[in-house]
């Protein structure tokens, strides 16, 4: 069983570092942990930050997409102020820099979409000129290496590493659904299940692509709880 975290067991907020698990996921999570081989997060964050928040023992977490896992690759020191640069000009936007990729949020910007527009303008021009990928996400557009695999690669590792039979993953976001093409390619060789975790963000993309589509992280609690 491999999950998201914000916005998937966590609800949005207006910065990362305030989320917190929904009531009863802790629970659930812990029960699930003695049925399952794996209980897994896989997460945008690094995973020293998610662990202490979810504070459940026996979870595996892989961080920064799935980078966490894969050779350190810091970006160039040049990158970081460029991107700082570019966040400076839109209110309300904040820069995360988490070493291996940079990552700016919108979602204290008075206008949402205005500053998305901004920062994807000038993050683009960052991005090509500095042979990175720019991708998106919940109010935050995120500058990571290009080529690397990230949670459709964590996905596959764990599975191949565990030699799963069955594999259970939600998700909520854009960045799931590398994650959701990762077990449709698993699904010769294991049972497999995509899960969306539905809010107001939610892509429609992901929702389309889902075979369960649960409401918000207590859905996702409550689906759980029925696999206890």
């Amino acid at each position: 069983m491999i999950l998201d975290f914000d916005g998937t067991l966590s609800e949005i907020v207006a910065r990362p570092e305030l989320a917190r698990p929904v009531p009863g996921a802790r629970e659930i999570l812990a029960a699930l942990t003695e049925r399952v081989r794996v209980v897994a997060i896989v997460t945008g964050r690094r995973s020293e930050e998610i662990a202490p928040l979810v504070d459940v023992e026996h979870l595996r977490y892989v961080g920064l997409y799935g980078l966490e896992d894969l050779a350190p690759q810091e970006l160039a020191i040049a990158t970081v102020p460029l991107v700082e640069r570019e966040a400076a000009a839109v209110e309300g936007a904040w820069v995360e820099d988490k070493g291996p990729s940079i990552a700016v949020h919108y979602r204290a910007a008075r206008d949402p979409a205005i500053a998305r527009r901004a920062l994807v303008l000038g993050l683009t021009r960052v991005a090509a000129e500095n042979g990175l990928e720019l991708i998106e996400g919940k109010m935050v557009v995120e500058l990571v290496p290009p080529g690397r695999p990230r949670k459709g690669g964590a996905v596959e590792r764990l599975v191949g590493e565990l030699e799963l039979t069955a594999v259970l993953y939600a998700g909520d976001d854009v960045a799931d659904l590398d994650a959701f093409a990762a077990l449709d390619r698993l699904r010769d060789d294991a049972v497999t299940c995509k899960v969306a975790v539905r809010g107001a963000e939610a892509p429609a993309s992901l929702l389309e692509q889902a075979d369960l589509v649960v409401e918000g992280p207590s859905g996702l609690v409550a689906l759980l709880e029925q696999l206890r």
